[in-house]
């Protein structure tokens, strides 16, 4: 498995933790918790943005890796 194939397989896990962080804070009735999963799933948000940086970034150093 190739860094960007690994990059990309990161990113998508990442992306599932978020959402379930995000329903996790929708379905949850006690106020602190629906709090922690909220700041949990706005700090999954920064890295999600910072792993799809680098993911821009292997794609534009290596065009073959696009779309993978």
């Amino acid at each position: 498995m190739t860094v960007a194939s690994q990059v990309k397989t990161t990113l998508a896990s990442l992306k599932s933790a978020q959402a379930s962080l995000e329903t996790f804070a929708l379905s949850t009735q006690n106020q602190e918790a629906k709090n922690l999963f909220s700041q949990a799933a706005q700090q999954t948000q920064q890295i999600v943005q910072q792993v799809e940086s680098r993911v821009q970034q292997l794609e534009n150093e290596e065009p073959q890796y696009k779309g993978f």
